[in-house]
């Protein structure tokens, strides 16, 4: 069980979330945060991630820590199988000791082993006996998470699934997926970018990634306009 400590860390974070709430479009900052604070409570995670699901059913990964959770959250949705969709599917927190051993999703455990997930611990969203999601935590070591860690992202996760759930219409949490996702793209492209960049350059990320705004800002274009374009090598900035 979750000692004095660790109960007044997640009613913290609740209340914040719930401030986030009462602001306008205040959902999707709430549910970024929610990814931070779930990777915040338990010292060996190294990502976290939260899901909705939409009013078709789909999900879509709203909110990650860093691309490893994006990445492996995607190849969840590809191949229609994983332990954060097992988790809202079931309604039953998922357990993943070693992705190295673990064969109930083999493809996409192959893929988390090679991005050095070993563990991962996914528990579902629930607003009045309705599964809206699921939030997720990522480590780097097999065997890193305990009913410790599981009791206290099923506390979280009660209460985020309530303010979420009171907080937004499945209409307006659909909206709020498709802007994140939308986000998600555009970040992906300057990465895309960056690597061409890197390649053809012979750059460094720090540079290629410099390269590419001071080139939008002389453009006076976005940096995800440009991204596309260098992707595409319809455009080759240079130094």
């Amino acid at each position: 069980m979750a000692d004095e400590s660790d109960t007044f860390g997640v009613a913290v974070a609740v209340a914040e979330l719930q401030g986030l709430l009462l602001e306008p479009d205040g959902a999707t900052e709430a549910v970024r945060r929610l990814a931070e604070v779930a990777r915040d409570l338990v010292p060996l995670a190294t990502g976290a991630g939260v899901t909705l699901i939409d009013a078709q059913g789909v999900p879509t990964s709203t909110a990650a820590t860093d691309p490893v959770v994006e990445q492996l959250d995607a190849l969840q949705y590809e191949l229609g199988e994983g332990p954060c969709l097992t988790a809202w599917d079931t309604v039953s927190v998922q357990t993943v000791d070693d992705t190295t051993t673990d064969l109930r999703w083999p493809d996409w455990a192959v893929a988390a082993a090679a991005a050095g997930v070993r563990s991962v611990l996914s528990v579902p969203l629930v607003h009045r006996g309705e599964e809206i999601g699921a939030t997720k935590i990522y480590a780097a070591e097999p065997h890193a998470f305990t009913e410790h860690e599981e009791h206290l992202l099923q506390l979280l996760a009660t209460a985020a699934g309530a303010l979420l759930g009171s907080a937004a219409t499945t209409e307006s949490l659909r909206r709020t997926a498709a802007v994140l996702h939308a986000t998600l793209a555009e970040r992906q492209a300057v990465q895309q970018a960056v690597g061409v960049l890197m390649e053809r350059h012979g750059l460094e990320p720090e540079a290629a990634h410099t390269l590419l705004l001071r080139a939008a800002r002389e453009q006076r274009t976005t940096v995800h306009q440009l991204a596309v374009r260098v992707v595409h090598r319809s455009d080759d900035p240079r130094l």
